[in-house]
């Protein structure tokens, strides 16, 4: 990373909060764990109060609230669950920040419209699919359970119940 000037660390906390993490990081959305892990272990280093301490106390404050914005990106950018709640919120243009609680609020919210379906289609066709199983009516819950897929091909929660009912009822599929 090399060593910033005063004028330039001064630049950088004046623009921290219109960055979002990918450059705050000074990453490309396509990184990997590895390069995230890096990144964020080389702004640390750099930024971290203790790095700075002989500065004076105007830029030793710009510095920790640079290095409060680097951990806050890593916090999410490590976690996939968070980092995916942030990319989508970066494609929806709703703001360059989340909030920890948002995140994990967010994947909840996505994973329960998984579970039960996306669209009309998909989650009266898995209701309908849950009864059968309930009356163990194991053709009906396979063929609604198909159908439903056939709504939300790239539904993991609908594949993974169809492939577990087949497997247990090999002789209904």
């Amino acid at each position: 990373m090399g060593d910033m000037t005063t004028a330039e660390i001064r630049a950088l906390s004046k623009i921290i909060d219109e960055l979002d993490y990918y450059k705050i990081l000074r990453l490309q959305p396509s990184a990997g764990s590895a390069e995230i892990r890096q990144a964020y272990h080389a702004n640390s280093r750099h930024f971290h109060p203790d790095a700075r301490r002989r500065l004076d106390e105007s830029l030793e404050a710009e510095c920790t609230q640079i290095s409060k914005r680097v951990t806050e990106a890593y916090c999410v950018l490590r976690d996939p669950r968070r980092r995916q709640a942030y990319d989508a919120k970066l494609l929806r243009k709703e703001g360059l920040r989340i909030q920890l609680a948002e995140a994990r609020a967010a994947h909840q919210r996505d994973s329960v419209l998984v579970r039960q379906g996306r669209t009309a289609q998909g989650r009266d066709l898995y209701r309908k699919a849950t009864e059968a199983m309930a009356d163990e009516n194991w053709p009906a819950a396979l063929q609604n359970l198909q159908l439903a897929l056939t709504f939300e091909s790239d539904n993991t929660f609908f594949k993974n119940q169809l492939d577990s009912l087949r497997a247990s009822h090999p002789s209904e599929a």
